[in-house]
């Protein structure tokens, strides 16, 4: 039986689980919003939810001697995975998981970002589940080599590894596809400085990126949820009825 919860993992007080936490929040499940960073405690078990959303953040998953946030979710990941409910990891979400798994988290090569939206390619064994789009928000100056227990789902031009899944329902993707048009400018106007990293994008093809992707991400979004098995939960009257 679901319980009808999903814990939400961020990493900065102010952080929100954007459309992602509107879609799960759209399909009758609650959001337990977790924030470890600074000092909110995981659970000790996963039995009270259906699901986990890892999302983004400015620490890195080798943060693991410093910050203790880091570390309480990297121990944490594999409760998520021994118990297999769905998990969605984005970005540093996605790279604690590869890390976990054994995969390699570091910055690029010649010190390249992804930051703005970029075009992702799918494998062949995940063509369909991108067919909504294969354009998405990136902000990131670290990428995940993708473990050898998993699969590749996407690759990129930059950082070359953009999705992975493991096992059968445990994903994570190095893009945003949280994003709304709010926090771009939030993100873009707070951390403005990164604009300037070779590889960023200026401010104004992160707008016009939105207006011409949004609509196909929200369809992707909503595919993976389902691919996750997070579908549309009963109403209560769906359920007394039967």
């Amino acid at each position: 039986m679901r319980s009808g919860r999903i814990l939400i993992i961020v990493h900065q007080k102010t952080s929100t689980p954007g459309h992602v936490g509107a879609l799960l929040t759209e399909r009758g499940y609650t959001l337990d919003r977790c924030c470890p960073c600074h000092g909110d405690s995981l659970p000790a078990h996963l039995d009270d939810h259906d699901g986990v959303v890892v999302f983004g953040g400015p620490m890195s998953a080798n943060d693991c001697d410093t910050l203790d946030g880091i570390r309480a979710e990297l121990d944490f990941i594999p409760k998520v995975l021994s118990a297999e409910k769905p998990f969605l990891g984005i970005c540093l979400g996605g790279q604690m998981l590869a890390r976990t798994l054994g995969g390699k988290v570091a910055p690029d090569a010649d010190g390249r970002v992804e930051i703005g939206y970029t075009e992702v390619t799918p494998s062949d064994e995940f063509t369909d589940l991108f067919a909504a789009s294969q354009y998405f928000y990136q902000w990131h100056k670290e990428g995940f080599e993708v473990p050898n227990s998993a699969r590749i789902m996407a690759h990129g031009a930059v950082y070359p590894n953009q999705a992975f899944l493991y096992g059968e329902n445990a994903v994570g993707i190095q893009f945003h596809p949280e994003i709304t048009h709010e926090m771009i400018r939030r993100w873009s106007m707070g951390a403005a400085h990164r604009l300037d990293q070779p590889g960023a994008q200026p401010r104004i093809a992160h707008d016009i990126g939105y207006r011409l992707f949004n609509s196909g991400v929200d369809r992707w979004t909503r595919g993976m949820l389902d691919f996750l098995d997070l579908p549309h939960l009963q109403s209560s009257e769906s359920i007394a009825a039967d």
